[in-house]
């Protein structure tokens, strides 16, 4: 099925534009800013698989057929720019972040930080994550409700401290950090933030001012870790994301500023934590709530097999992805999926829309983890991560980090659902559910 397109009814004349949800724009942009993922659901229903939405200073193109999300991630990112794209992340990521740049820039920061998230060393962060998922689980409450997403939070900020930053797992640094990171990322939870950010501009000096107080601590405590660090003699015995970040060098054998280390340290803080515990709370919220799936994981947990971990882990992240879409600005002139876009337009692949398409997914609302026996991850219909170039860097450790804790959690015994299916509320960057993913464990 080709997506569908707007017709200007002139022979020869240039394509249209996107069709545009009318509705008032403070209205528009308060269902995204509060998860009211009925929005997509609405416009789409009314202008087809291209439209426009508007949130005052941007106005959005969601595309949601794969075939459009395809001329998205294969068009030049001299083109489209996702770093622009990213701008309202700026505040609190900092514009070295690998997020925040493009072109040439963005490709040599992404050439350093890949060898942190893959081969050997992967394999050894895994061991850490194992034994501070198990740490964690042991604490696990019995015969009472408690939320997934604090208890993965928990495990997230401890893989954070441990992995990403090769702290000890107790004394001064390692709590020091710990509080200044814990309590910028409850700050950024509200979503109102990013709205905030959205009206007046993330580089404001209003939003700096409102950001500062948060921000200074853990910035003072990054940046003495990284002078701290940088005079150690065991760089490269260690298996920290932060020792592999000080001993990388580009083609011209620069060494990375310290500015550079803390924007990356805070993007894998900010885009690693609240990502991986909001899907492990959304893969649980799910799970119990399958017939039989929680008994089938604690089974599959006490094996070697990681089969039905990972089917569960890809199906969460179709259904109830962390992020509902990704942006594109448009530097050039461009037509995508017969529609006509500008420079300065912000195009946005629908991650929400294109997951719950039923031509490509069979029953697609339903959680069903046994679809991904005989079905692979389609590079531009299952992209919970991105695509093309931008695709995200830590994908691997991400999907290590999720099966590790689900099986360590599902060990423990069977879990049981809490009350109603949760709905989505937006902490931040993520669509997270709102009791947390409530779910007991009985003793």
């Amino acid at each position: 099925m080709a997506p569908e397109q707007s017709k200007s009814g002139h022979p020869g004349s240039s394509p249209s534009r996107p069709p545009r949800l009318k509705q008032p724009w403070p209205v528009q942009a308060w269902r995204i800013a509060h998860a009211d993922n009925s929005i997509f659901d609405d416009a789409r229903s009314r202008h087809g698989d291209v439209f426009q939405l508007s949130l005052g200073r941007i106005k959005w193109n969601f595309v949601a057929h794969p075939e459009a999300i395809k001329e998205v991630f294969t068009t030049s990112p001299d083109i489209l720019h996702a770093g622009e794209g990213n701008e309202i992340l700026a505040t609190a990521l900092g514009d070295r972040s690998v997020l925040l740049l493009d072109g040439k820039e963005h490709m040599r920061q992404r050439r350093l930080l890949l060898p942190s998230f893959h081969g050997e060393k992967l394999a050894k962060q895994t061991s850490t994550i194992e034994r501070i998922a198990e740490e964690q689980v042991a604490r696990i409450p019995r015969d009472r409700p408690f939320s997934m997403r604090t208890q993965s939070q928990k495990i997230a900020l401890e893989v954070i401290l441990e992995v990403v930053l090769g702290t000890a797992s107790s004394g001064v640094e390692h709590d020091r950090l710990g509080e200044a990171t814990k309590k910028l990322l409850d700050w950024l939870a509200s979503g109102m933030r990013l709205f905030a950010s959205q009206m007046l501009g993330p580089r404001s000096r209003a939003i700096r001012r409102m950001y500062r107080p948060v921000l200074e601590p853990l910035d003072k405590g990054l940046f003495a870790l990284i002078r701290e660090r940088r005079q150690a003699t065991d760089l490269k015995e260690r298996d920290d994301i932060l020792s592999m970040l000080l001993l990388a060098r580009d083609e011209d054998g620069q060494e990375m500023t310290d500015r550079e280390i803390r924007d990356e340290l805070v993007t894998l803080i900010v885009a690693g934590h609240e990502t991986t515990a909001t899907a492990l709370a959304w893969a649980f919220e799910r799970l119990t709530r399958c017939e039989g799936a929680a008994e089938r994981l604690h089974r599959e947990s006490l094996t070697e097999e990681k089969e039905y971990s990972r089917m569960v882990a890809q199906e969460a992240l179709r259904l109830r992805p962390v992020l509902d879409f990704v942006l594109r600005l448009v530097k050039q002139p461009i037509e995508i999926a017969g529609y006509r876009f500008e420079p300065g337009d912000v195009i946005t692949p629908s991650i929400y829309l294109v997951h719950r398409r039923e031509d490509i997914y069979e029953d697609a609302l339903a959680f069903r983890p046994d679809r991904w026996l005989d079905q692979q991850p389609g590079t531009y219909t299952w992209i919970p991560f991105g695509g093309g170039v931008r695709r995200c860097i830590g994908l691997s450790f991400a999907m290590a980090e999720m099966e590790i804790v689900m099986r360590a959690v599902a060990r423990a015994g069977v879990l049981a659902p809490v009350g109603s299916d949760e709905t989505p509320v937006q902490r931040f960057i993520t669509t997270s559910p709102a009791r947390g993913g409530e779910v007991l464990l009985p003793g």
